[in-house]
């Protein structure tokens, strides 16, 4: 499918702010103003856009600890965000979710998630519930379970992909394999099939693959999932290949990767270096047009860490305020 002017621009945008925002917070961290874990999202920018462009503020989507790129790409406030991962009453989740439970109900954007593979049913259920309210004003409703190859090891994982085939819901399952599950290398962690896409395919579901650090290939793959599901045929699940380019934390040594290995994959395998290169070959855009973007989102950046900075903290009222509800 070839993409108007207008829509490549927003893609790149979208991509963009996602590394800078990950890429300022890894120098933020370092002065102890952010408090708690923190799983960058840097390298995978091309899954999160290519997957959320297709998608309307009523389809949902569950994410993982490495959350933010999701929450960006589903159209989540970068300046709340910001101010709640600095822990601000005016985050997004008024500074109680922090970096691994950003949520926007509004934007479809069910929630990060700490634990490992614990996203999947929740999906599973979103998709339920749209399945018996019914199709909206662009058809089927689906919700989107993004995960790692780590989930895909989890016992949850597996019972959501069978309820999910068994229902038929309209869940696509996610799979961003970075070959490490926080420490442990796929080759190591995952059984002699390596293929993580065939253990959806064992339940009965289609299943796709590819490029995860290629924007147009994830865009390509994802058309074709939603038109399936979409057309009532039931779950689906799709792998990409993609690299992450931080450690699984902030503060993980990376010691557990080869030699050259980080040089390596940031110089062949960065999604947005690939996406210029593609745009600017084929002459769909110019250098000078992705430098503006490039400009206009440090920009933005720049301004949410000061707003960030700036912003209101929680008081001792509000410790107990959206922990109790009555029905």
């Amino acid at each position: 499918m070839q993409l108007s002017r207008e829509a490549l621009l927003a893609a790149y945008r979208q991509m963009k702010i996602i590394r800078e925002f990950e890429e300022r917070l890894h120098v933020e961290i370092q002065t102890g103003e952010i408090a708690g874990f923190t799983h960058l999202y840097c390298g995978q920018e091309a899954v999160a856009v290519g997957v959320c462009e297709h998608l309307s503020p009523a389809d949902k989507i569950v994410s993982t600890h490495r959350g933010h790129g999701h929450c960006l790409a589903k159209g989540c406030d970068v300046n709340d965000m910001m101010k709640e991962i600095w822990g601000s009453r005016e985050g997004l989740c008024k500074g109680k979710g922090g970096s691994m439970h950003i949520a926007d109900v509004t934007k479809g954007m069910l929630g990060a998630n700490g634990i490992v593979g614990a996203g999947a049913p929740i999906a599973v259920g979103a998709a339920l519930a749209s399945r018996v309210d019914g199709p909206g004003p662009d058809g089927l409703r689906v919700a989107i379970a993004f995960s790692g190859d780590g989930a895909c090891n989890q016992g949850t994982t597996f019972e959501a992909m069978n309820l999910a085939a068994v229902t038929k819901a309209p869940c696509i399952f996610v799979f961003e394999n970075n070959h490490y599950s926080e420490h442990t290398g796929v080759s190591y962690a995952v059984g002699t099939n390596q293929d993580i896409a065939s253990r959806a395919e064992a339940f009965g579901m289609k299943a796709w693959r590819a490029d995860g650090t290629d924007f147009f290939a994830v865009h390509t793959a994802m058309r074709e999932v939603l038109d399936y599901v979409r057309a009532g045929n039931g779950p689906a699940a799709v792998e990409f290949d993609t690299e992450r380019f931080f450690g699984h934390f902030e503060g993980d040594p990376q010691r557990y990767r080869g030699p050259g290995e980080l040089d390596r994959i940031r110089a062949t395998r960065d999604c947005l270096t690939k996406f210029r290169a593609s745009v600017t070959g084929a002459g769909l855009l110019a250098d000078a047009d992705l430098d503006a973007v490039d400009a206009d989102v440090m920009g933005a950046i720049e301004g949410a860490v000061a707003a960030a900075r700036a912003a209101d903290r929680p008081t001792a009222e509000d410790v107990l305020a959206d922990v109790y509800i009555a029905y």
